[in-house]
């Protein structure tokens, strides 16, 4: 089967993350299905729906493993399902009614106390409440929790529990402050942690049933939390702390409680299961204290329900599992089962044959700019060895890997050199889309050709548009559209000959090409003192690359570049910062540091910023990126003065893709993508404008005598013939049999595209 795994991906230690999953954890899950033999993609959702709505929409998953929590809100954890019910798409997990209600722990009391489920006495409060006396009378002691929270968060050993009035009122205050949705004030019982788990339909490794008790055989084994007698605190809380920042201090182990005692945690799990329609799997967490009245010995006081439980390794799911002989890939595939049984998706989980794909697959011309000069020497001296006149250029490696990523969507690819033949090549090539990063070939408005082409031709593409490219390239044509937008970037000046009146600068400056990439001409001497070495560094640059030179005031402070992807509302990637190693008095990250493996740098990502920076930093880029009308894929440079306010350098709308090299392809490793992953996002933004122009053709059609023109649509009985071998880059269309236009004989064929030449692939 197709599964795309859907999730947050917890990439710092904040609490904001808490619920998020871990690398690792990803990793282990998709491993797992994997190796149940489907086919998966990683979709981390933050950032804009949209996003995630193309990226579902171009990958067509037969399944969504769903464990995405979402960001914010009481109504959070049931976004992704409510969007995937409106796509049609099954997913694994509990509807977004019951992810609502399961969140909501006051609700959830009251839905269960109907099924006589046992809680501890409980008040919801917020401001409303607080000032109708909602704390009035109450019986201590009582433990304060935020109410729309997993994770512990905001649960605390030391003072989260409180037994009196004036304890309680300040920590409501507090925690009011910083959780406005609200609190659950809970009458605090004395016992152990115990959770139950849930997972429909598991059996035990020889695929026996449990015990005939009449609880449903997916009720694991309660599972004990034990916490290091060693951790100061006087209640037995397992909080944020013990849960996030000290795991070693708490052990899991089966519970050691009497038999009655272990059902009675089963049957109200059981029950729980049932009352809120939870579905595939779920954890119940319970409250067991001692009680001699009690036949047992024991009273079982159900806390919360997690509709959306953690499936790290090592979670109380698995050792339950344990128990029974299954171990985390039987989990995993216990729960795609679950929701393959409901969905009507068991013929297809169970079958041996290859799956053939939907007709999703398309054509897409790849265009590009190849670096040719000294190849040889480079591959033994290194990128640097490269000339300065193609440093913006792809090597072969970078082309073959695109390429690879592309086609492993099952698309077609046809190689583009972006030479002076493309438009030729391009308009016979019948692609439906096109992969765009070349850089052209020359003039300040180069990097916008192969756009306007493609917009002339009616042919969507990736990335920005040709007005954007050719904006940002010029820098200071971008700064005069930062600065009428409101963001920082130093003063500057464009100067053509080096010799016209300068601004009265705050020296240092650095001097740069006005209208270059990949930090071309700048370098640590880019940096000077006073006018003259400025009019000096200028007249150089000016004669070396024919083009106006920038002046602006150098910026002391910390360097940072930040990646975003998509649209109008852009996912912002992890910050990351280049860190200068013995820097000089006034550090440059220029372009022998971008082209090797230096010294001179290290990179940090993410970066280690606070809070309000990282807001700040966010929001530089975004709106950075809206003022130049960017979309599909960007990356933004800045610098972090001594006074906190963030600086715009430059913005690159075609950022280098090199795998495990450029910026972007780093900071997007550490979000949890793959490179693979990584272009099938920047793919996913054209492919939408693709189908939205393939539905817009039909209407157009209708409403005008003419039929509407544009791309040439691949026969009925397949595609379009690529173009065949022959004299220049890319010859004159061949026969159909001829195949995809190989890329230049310096590098390496393109991998066989056969199996996907119809529309389909074959698959797990």
């Amino acid at each position: 089967m197709r599964i795309a795994l859907t999730h947050n991906l917890k990439i710092t230690s904040s609490a904001e993350e808490a619920e998020f999953d871990s690398p690792e954890t990803i990793a282990a899950i998709a491993g797992a299905l994997e190796r149940a033999g489907h086919e998966v993609e990683r979709i981390e959702v933050s950032g804009p729906a949209s996003r995630v709505l193309a990226r579902l929409e171009a990958l067509q998953p037969d399944l969504i493993f769903n464990t995405a929590e979402g960001h914010k809100g009481k109504t959070r954890e049931a976004f992704y399902p409510s969007l995937f019910d409106e796509l049609g798409i099954p997913y694994t997990g509990s509807d977004a009614y019951t992810l609502n209600v399961a969140l909501d722990k006051s609700l959830t009391k009251r839905v269960l106390a109907s099924y006589g489920v046992a809680t501890p006495r409980a008040r919801f409060v917020n401001r409303t409440t607080l000032e109708s006396g909602a704390l009035d009378d109450m019986s201590f002691p009582v433990i304060v929790k935020p109410n729309f929270e997993g994770s512990s968060k905001g649960i605390f050993r030391e003072w989260s529990v409180c037994e009196d009035a004036h304890h309680l009122a300040e920590v409501v205050e507090r925690q009011l402050a910083r959780f406005e949705a609200g609190l659950l004030v809970e009458h605090y019982i004395a016992g152990i942690d115990v959770a139950c788990a849930f997972v429909d339909g598991l059996k035990d490794a020889n695929g026996a049933r449990s015990s005939g008790t009449g609880i449903p055989e997916g009720v694991l084994a309660p599972i004990e939390f034990v916490i290091d007698p060693q951790v100061p605190g006087s209640y037995n809380v397992y909080d944020f702390d013990l849960k996030h920042a000290r795991p070693e201090h708490v052990t899991r182990r089966p519970a050691q409680l009497p038999p009655a005692t272990i059902e009675r945690i089963r049957s109200l799990t059981a029950r729980v299961v049932r009352a809120l329609d939870l579905k595939d799997h779920a954890r119940c967490e319970f409250r067991v204290t001692s009680s001699p009245s009690r036949s047992q010995g024991h009273e079982v006081h159900f806390l919360e329900v997690d509709g959306l439980p953690t499936l790290q390794p090592g979670a109380s799911v698995f050792v339950a599992a344990a128990q029974r002989g299954v171990d985390f890939d039987g989990v995993i595939r216990a729960i795609v089962r679950s929701a393959c049984k409901r969905r009507g998706l068991l013929p297809l989980l169970e079958s041996n044959q290859p799956r053939r794909a939907k007709r999703t697959a398309l054509r897409v011309g790849f265009t590009y700019n190849m670096k040719r000069s000294d190849t040889a020497a480079a591959d033994k001296a290194g990128p640097a060895a490269l000339y300065d006149s193609e440093a913006e250029f792809d090597s072969p490696r970078t082309i073959q890997a695109i390429a690879n990523a592309i086609e492993s969507y099952g698309h077609t690819v046809v190689p583009l050199e972006a030479t002076p033949d493309l438009p030729r090549a391009l308009a016979a090539s019948g692609v439906d889309v096109v992969f765009n990063i070349a850089e052209g070939l020359r003039g300040r408005g180069r990097e916008a050709q192969v756009p306007a082409l493609c917009e002339l031709l009616g042919i969507p593409y990736s990335g920005s548009d040709a007005t954007t490219l050719s904006l940002a390239l010029d820098k200071g044509l971008t700064k005069q559209i930062l600065r009428a937008a409101g963001i920082e970037t130093a003063e500057w000046q464009v100067v053509t000959t080096g010799r016209e009146k300068l601004k009265p600068f705050r020296y240092p400056v650095i001097v740069k090409p006005n209208a270059e990439g990949t930090s071309k001409g700048i370098t640590s001497a880019s940096v000077v003192k006073d006018e003259a070495a400025a009019r000096a560094a200028a007249k150089q640059l000016v004669d070396r690359y024919h083009q106006p030179a920038l002046i602006e005031e150098y910026i002391t402070g910390r360097e940072f570049t930040v990646g975003l992807l998509g649209e109008r509302r852009p996912k912002v990637l992890p910050p990351m910062e280049v860190v200068f190693v013995d820097p000089p008095t006034y550090p440059v990250y220029g372009y022998e540091e971008k082209q090797t493996d230096t010294p001179r740098v290290r990179f940090e990502c993410p970066a280690q910023v606070t809070p309000s920076e990282l807001r700040r930093i966010e929001k530089v880029v975004r709106d950075t990126f809206a003022a130049l009308g960017c979309r599909d894929v960007a990356r933004v440079d800045l610098r972090m003065a001594k006074d906190g306010r963030v600086y715009v350098i430059e913005i690159n709308p075609l950022p280098g893709l090199t795998p495990d090299f450029s910026d972007l392809c780093v900071i997007a490793k550490v979000a949890g993508m793959d490179y693979r992953s990584l272009i099938g996002e920047i793919l996913a933004g054209c492919l939408k404008r693709y189908r939205d122009a393939r539905a817009a053709a039909p209407r157009a059609a209708f409403s005008a005598a003419a039929p509407a023109s544009g791309p040439v649509a691949p026969p009925a009985g397949g595609p379009i013939a690529s173009p065949a071998e022959g004299t220049g880059p890319l010859a004159a269309p061949g026969p159909a049999s001829a195949g995809p236009a190989p890329i230049p004989a310096d590098t390496a064929p393109l991998s066989d595209a056969a199996s996907v030449a119809n529309g389909e692939v074959a698959g797990p």
